[in-house]
């Protein structure tokens, strides 16, 4: 029988996070057996691992082969290489998914590049949907060095939208217009957004000061996806100027509920599609094998790093 490692919270260890062995997962008609080579890290799960209780299994983003395939006859084929997304457990050797939750990976994309798709990449293509078509849109893109936001400026280009980026700090300017920023915006001040309004979209994920800025910044029809509390989980925005802008909309944002109306495996194919034809590169600043976890995840709520950490499974 194989044997099956996961990486579990321990609040005893230092950093809260290490491998054990786990059972080996109980497979439903729907599921897939992967065989995991590379995760991702996210602030999400690696914020909760800190409070988390003894056990815990975090972990959201996954490539890797198909061990078995589901047996009710849905999704990739046995021995087919797949990326997916789990809403908890995902680091691990081997991992039960859904077949919903799984796509196909053409010949051309690395399981590295793979496992920075699920949160981020899916994050930043269907908060860029809720204002339709644009081709020659406005659109701001808060936190543009971090996982979402290089993805999300990115897209925005790729869809004809002029972009403008929020960095923290000057040195940043130059990564983010390599990327597809139009134009840059340091800081988080409602006059430094409003320079370069009023924007027909923005991507938020700060919120505070920033998501203030942000408000007070769109255009008519404009449209303020809000996903992320990184800078502050409170806001004081100018509540006349928001209303008389016309039609403007705040829209809370939260991936999990998003893919009750597309599965995962939709997006996750798109954005593969995307990769294997060389319009989209994901941003791997840090590759390590998985027995590093802890100190990596130690790196990303530090924000030592832009973009998106991989690491790397050992499965025997």
């Amino acid at each position: 029988m194989a044997i099956n490692q996961a990486v579990v919270v321990d609040q005893k260890v230092p950093g809260k996070l290490i491998i054990r062995d786990v059972a080996m997962p109980q497979l439903l008609p729907s599921e897939a057996l992967v065989r995991v080579s590379a995760i991702s890290l996210n602030r999400g799960e690696t914020r909760r691992s800190i409070q988390a209780e003894d056990g815990w299994r975090p972990g959201w983003d996954l490539a890797g082969v198909v061990e078995q395939a589901a047996t009710d006859g849905s999704g990739p084929h046995t021995g087919g290489r797949v990326v997916g997304f789990l809403p908890d457990g995902a680091w691990a050797q081997y991992v039960a998914v859904p077949s919903h939750a799984l796509a196909s990976l053409p010949d051309a994309v690395t399981f590295a590049q793979a496992a920075t798709l699920p949160v981020a990449g899916l994050t930043a293509l269907y908060a860029l949907a809720k204002r339709g078509q644009l081709l020659r849109r406005r659109v701001l893109i808060t936190g543009a060095t971090g996982g979402v936001g290089d993805f999300a400026v990115q897209l925005a280009r790729l869809a004809g939208a002029h972009v403008v980026a929020s960095v923290r700090r000057a040195d940043q300017v130059i990564e983010v217009k390599q990327v597809g920023a139009d134009e840059v915006v340091i800081g988080d001040d409602i006059a430094a957004f409003a320079a370069h309004a009023p924007y027909d979209l923005v991507v938020e994920s700060l919120g505070g000061t920033a998501l203030a800025a942000a408000l007070g910044s769109l255009a008519k029809d404009g449209v303020c996806v809000s996903l992320g509390i990184s800078a502050a989980d409170e806001s004081n925005f100018d509540v006349r100027k928001f209303f008389t802008t016309g039609r403007a909309t705040l829209y809370g944002f939260i991936l999990f509920d998003e893919l009750h109306t597309e599965p995962a495996a939709a997006g996750l194919a798109r954005l593969a599609g995307l990769i294997a034809m060389g319009k989209l590169t994901p941003r791997i600043s840090v590759e390590a094998p998985w027995t590093q976890i802890s100190d990596v995840a130690g790196q990303l709520l530090d924000r030592s790093f832009p973009g998106k950490a991989v690491l790397h499974v050992g499965n025997h």
